[in-house]
Protein backbone atom coordinates (compact mmCIF):
# COMPACT_ATOMS: atom_id res chain seq x y z
CA UNK A 1 0.00 0.00 0.00
CA UNK A 2 1.04 3.32 -0.80
CA UNK A 3 1.58 6.06 1.83
CA UNK A 4 -0.75 9.25 1.05
CA UNK A 5 2.58 11.08 0.99
CA UNK A 6 4.37 8.93 -1.61
CA UNK A 7 7.56 7.29 -0.99
CA UNK A 8 9.36 8.30 2.26
CA UNK A 9 12.77 9.43 2.45
CA UNK A 10 14.29 8.61 5.69
CA UNK A 11 17.86 10.38 6.46
CA UNK A 12 19.80 10.34 10.19
CA UNK A 13 22.89 11.08 12.18
CA UNK A 14 23.64 10.47 15.91
CA UNK A 15 20.56 10.44 17.67
CA UNK A 16 18.90 13.08 14.75
CA UNK A 17 15.80 11.06 12.12
CA UNK A 18 14.05 13.33 9.40
CA UNK A 19 11.99 11.88 7.20
CA UNK A 20 10.99 13.96 3.80
CA UNK A 21 8.12 12.89 1.74
CA UNK A 22 7.85 12.13 -2.34
CA UNK A 23 4.36 14.12 -2.70
CA UNK A 24 5.49 17.84 -2.28
CA UNK A 25 8.91 17.36 -1.68
CA UNK A 26 8.15 18.09 1.96
CA UNK A 27 9.35 17.65 5.94
CA UNK A 28 6.73 15.01 7.24
CA UNK A 29 8.95 14.26 10.92
CA UNK A 30 12.32 15.60 12.70
CA UNK A 31 13.34 14.64 15.77
CA UNK A 32 16.91 14.27 17.78
CA UNK A 33 17.27 12.79 20.95
CA UNK A 34 13.85 11.10 20.64
CA UNK A 35 12.10 14.13 21.21
CA UNK A 36 9.75 15.37 18.04
CA UNK A 37 10.90 18.63 17.35
CA UNK A 38 8.15 19.42 14.16
CA UNK A 39 4.12 19.34 14.44
CA UNK A 40 4.50 16.47 11.19
CA UNK A 41 1.81 14.02 10.53
CA UNK A 42 2.36 10.58 10.03
CA UNK A 43 3.04 8.03 7.68
CA UNK A 44 -0.63 6.91 6.63
CA UNK A 45 -1.52 10.36 6.64
CA UNK A 46 -1.53 13.48 4.59
CA UNK A 47 0.00 16.46 5.48
CA UNK A 48 -3.17 18.75 6.93
CA UNK A 49 -3.17 22.33 7.37
CA UNK A 50 0.12 22.67 5.29
CA UNK A 51 2.02 20.49 7.63
CA UNK A 52 6.28 20.77 6.24
CA UNK A 53 5.03 21.64 2.90
CA UNK A 54 6.78 23.65 0.28
CA UNK A 55 5.43 27.05 -1.01
CA UNK A 56 6.28 27.69 -3.89
CA UNK A 57 6.60 29.52 -5.94
CA UNK A 58 4.75 32.24 -3.87
CA UNK A 59 4.21 31.66 0.24
CA UNK A 60 1.15 33.23 1.09
CA UNK A 61 -2.22 34.21 -0.58
CA UNK A 62 -2.99 35.99 -3.50
CA UNK A 63 -6.59 37.55 -3.77
CA UNK A 64 -8.82 36.30 -6.10
CA UNK A 65 -6.04 34.55 -7.75
CA UNK A 66 -5.14 37.46 -9.53
CA UNK A 67 -1.61 38.98 -9.79
CA UNK A 68 -0.24 41.02 -12.83
CA UNK A 69 3.69 40.63 -13.81
CA UNK A 70 5.97 42.20 -16.53
CA UNK A 71 2.40 43.67 -18.11
CA UNK A 72 0.24 41.01 -18.42
CA UNK A 73 -2.75 39.83 -16.27
CA UNK A 74 -2.96 36.35 -14.97
CA UNK A 75 -5.77 34.08 -13.17
CA UNK A 76 -5.12 31.48 -11.25
CA UNK A 77 -7.26 28.56 -9.56
CA UNK A 78 -8.64 29.37 -6.46
CA UNK A 79 -7.24 26.67 -4.03
CA UNK A 80 -8.67 28.81 -0.90
CA UNK A 81 -12.39 28.79 -1.91
CA UNK A 82 -14.01 29.62 1.20
CA UNK A 83 -11.87 33.19 1.25
CA UNK A 84 -11.47 33.44 -2.75
CA UNK A 85 -7.53 32.88 -2.56
CA UNK A 86 -4.91 31.11 -4.04
CA UNK A 87 -2.73 30.16 -1.40
CA UNK A 88 0.84 28.93 -0.98
CA UNK A 89 1.81 27.91 -4.51
CA UNK A 90 1.83 25.19 -6.89
CA UNK A 91 3.74 22.34 -5.93
CA UNK A 92 2.20 20.94 -2.61
CA UNK A 93 0.84 17.82 -4.18
CA UNK A 94 3.16 17.79 -6.89
CA UNK A 95 5.48 14.43 -7.12
CA UNK A 96 8.72 15.28 -6.26
CA UNK A 97 11.88 13.09 -7.44
CA UNK A 98 15.17 11.88 -4.91
CA UNK A 99 18.00 13.41 -6.86
CA UNK A 100 20.74 12.55 -4.96
CA UNK A 101 20.72 10.41 -1.51
CA UNK A 102 22.92 9.68 1.22
CA UNK A 103 22.68 8.97 4.58
CA UNK A 104 22.39 11.87 6.49
CA UNK A 105 20.97 13.89 3.10
CA UNK A 106 18.62 14.13 0.88
CA UNK A 107 18.00 16.04 -2.49
CA UNK A 108 14.59 16.33 -3.47
CA UNK A 109 13.97 17.99 -6.93
CA UNK A 110 10.99 18.72 -9.17
CA UNK A 111 9.82 20.77 -12.54
CA UNK A 112 7.37 23.05 -12.39
CA UNK A 113 5.74 23.39 -16.11
CA UNK A 114 3.92 26.64 -17.44
CA UNK A 115 0.04 26.18 -16.82
CA UNK A 116 -2.95 28.42 -16.74
CA UNK A 117 -2.17 30.81 -14.39
CA UNK A 118 1.82 30.36 -14.11
CA UNK A 119 3.02 30.23 -17.71
CA UNK A 120 6.26 29.84 -16.74
CA UNK A 121 9.04 27.22 -15.98
CA UNK A 122 11.14 26.56 -12.60
CA UNK A 123 13.41 23.60 -11.96
CA UNK A 124 13.22 23.70 -7.82
CA UNK A 125 15.76 21.69 -5.94
CA UNK A 126 15.55 21.43 -1.94
CA UNK A 127 18.67 20.01 -0.08
CA UNK A 128 17.31 18.46 3.59
CA UNK A 129 20.74 17.94 5.36
CA UNK A 130 21.66 16.53 8.81
CA UNK A 131 24.59 18.22 10.62
CA UNK A 132 25.69 18.72 14.25
CA UNK A 133 23.89 21.40 14.46
CA UNK A 134 21.11 20.57 13.70
CA UNK A 135 18.62 20.20 10.00
CA UNK A 136 19.91 22.75 7.29
CA UNK A 137 17.46 22.79 4.68
CA UNK A 138 18.55 24.94 1.23
CA UNK A 139 15.90 25.41 -1.41
CA UNK A 140 17.44 26.81 -5.10
CA UNK A 141 14.91 27.56 -7.79
CA UNK A 142 16.01 28.18 -11.36
CA UNK A 143 13.97 30.03 -14.11
CA UNK A 144 14.08 27.58 -17.36
CA UNK A 145 12.03 30.21 -19.59
CA UNK A 146 13.56 33.00 -21.80
CA UNK A 147 11.56 35.59 -19.73
CA UNK A 148 11.89 36.70 -16.03
CA UNK A 149 9.06 34.87 -13.76
CA UNK A 150 7.42 35.68 -10.53
CA UNK A 151 9.03 33.43 -7.62
CA UNK A 152 8.66 33.27 -4.24
CA UNK A 153 9.46 30.36 -1.45
CA UNK A 154 8.21 29.38 2.39
CA UNK A 155 7.59 26.27 4.29
CA UNK A 156 5.72 25.37 6.74
CA UNK A 157 7.98 23.49 9.91
CA UNK A 158 5.60 23.52 12.72
CA UNK A 159 7.91 23.42 15.57
CA UNK A 160 6.51 21.91 18.96
CA UNK A 161 8.44 20.99 21.94
CA UNK A 162 5.75 17.85 22.66
CA UNK A 163 3.73 20.13 25.29
CA UNK A 164 -0.50 20.04 24.78
CA UNK A 165 -0.53 23.83 24.81
CA UNK A 166 1.25 26.53 24.30
CA UNK A 167 0.55 29.52 26.84
CA UNK A 168 3.66 28.59 28.77
CA UNK A 169 6.11 28.27 26.48
CA UNK A 170 8.80 31.32 25.85
CA UNK A 171 8.92 32.58 22.69
CA UNK A 172 11.46 34.84 20.72
CA UNK A 173 11.21 36.20 17.38
CA UNK A 174 13.29 38.69 16.17
CA UNK A 175 10.80 40.83 14.51
CA UNK A 176 10.55 44.24 14.49
CA UNK A 177 7.47 44.78 12.66
CA UNK A 178 4.38 42.65 12.32
CA UNK A 179 2.65 42.31 9.08
CA UNK A 180 -2.05 43.25 9.61
CA UNK A 181 -3.86 40.69 7.95
CA UNK A 182 -7.91 40.96 6.91
CA UNK A 183 -10.34 38.53 7.68
CA UNK A 184 -9.09 36.54 4.36
CA UNK A 185 -5.49 36.40 5.18
CA UNK A 186 -4.50 38.81 3.38
CA UNK A 187 -1.99 41.36 4.46
CA UNK A 188 -3.38 45.05 4.92
CA UNK A 189 -0.19 46.82 6.28
CA UNK A 190 2.71 46.81 8.55
CA UNK A 191 2.88 48.07 12.44
CA UNK A 192 5.72 48.31 14.84
CA UNK A 193 5.53 45.77 17.26
CA UNK A 194 6.52 47.98 20.03
CA UNK A 195 3.96 48.23 22.87
CA UNK A 196 1.80 45.67 21.27
CA UNK A 197 0.93 42.38 22.28
CA UNK A 198 3.20 40.28 19.28
CA UNK A 199 6.16 41.85 20.36
CA UNK A 200 8.49 38.83 21.19
CA UNK A 201 11.97 40.46 20.83
CA UNK A 202 12.62 39.77 24.29
CA UNK A 203 11.66 36.10 25.29
CA UNK A 204 8.34 35.91 27.27
CA UNK A 205 5.67 33.40 27.72
CA UNK A 206 3.15 33.13 24.76
CA UNK A 207 0.23 33.28 27.12
CA UNK A 208 -3.15 34.33 25.36
CA UNK A 209 -1.88 35.52 22.34
CA UNK A 210 -3.35 34.42 19.19
CA UNK A 211 -0.35 34.01 16.85
CA UNK A 212 -1.18 33.49 12.66
CA UNK A 213 1.43 36.37 11.74
CA UNK A 214 4.34 37.30 9.41
CA UNK A 215 7.28 39.07 10.76
CA UNK A 216 9.61 41.51 9.35
CA UNK A 217 12.61 43.96 9.78
CA UNK A 218 14.45 41.11 11.09
CA UNK A 219 17.14 41.12 13.74
CA UNK A 220 20.16 39.27 12.73
CA UNK A 221 23.36 38.10 14.06
CA UNK A 222 26.58 38.66 12.69
CA UNK A 223 26.34 35.99 10.00
CA UNK A 224 23.16 37.40 9.11
CA UNK A 225 20.99 34.91 10.55
CA UNK A 226 17.55 36.34 12.01
CA UNK A 227 16.38 33.15 14.87
CA UNK A 228 12.91 32.31 16.16
CA UNK A 229 13.65 30.57 19.55
CA UNK A 230 10.93 28.37 21.60
CA UNK A 231 11.67 27.41 25.13
CA UNK A 232 9.88 25.08 27.75
CA UNK A 233 11.17 25.76 31.05
CA UNK A 234 9.16 23.35 32.72
CA UNK A 235 11.46 20.54 30.81
CA UNK A 236 14.46 22.53 30.03
CA UNK A 237 14.34 22.06 26.30
CA UNK A 238 14.04 24.21 23.36
CA UNK A 239 14.10 24.86 19.84
CA UNK A 240 15.40 27.26 17.40
CA UNK A 241 14.69 28.50 13.75
CA UNK A 242 16.85 30.40 11.44
CA UNK A 243 16.29 31.82 8.23
CA UNK A 244 19.27 33.75 6.13
CA UNK A 245 19.16 36.96 4.40
CA UNK A 246 17.19 35.34 1.55
CA UNK A 247 14.30 35.04 3.64
CA UNK A 248 13.15 39.12 5.19
CA UNK A 249 9.54 37.40 6.93
CA UNK A 250 9.31 35.16 9.45
CA UNK A 251 5.63 33.58 9.77
CA UNK A 252 4.44 32.27 13.25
Amino acid sequence: MIAPSGEQIEIAVGDQQAVVVETGGGLRSYSAGSRELVDGYRADEMSSSGRGQVLIPWPNRLQDGRYEFDGRHHQLPLNEPEHHNAIHGLVRWANWTTAEREPHRAVMEHVLHPQPGYPFSLRISIEYALTDSGLRVRTTARNLGTDPCPYGSGAHPYLTLGTATIDNLILRVPGRTVLRSDERGLPIGTEAVDHTEYNFQTPRRIGSTRLDHAFTDLERDEEGLARVELRDLDHGTEVSLWVDESYPYDAL
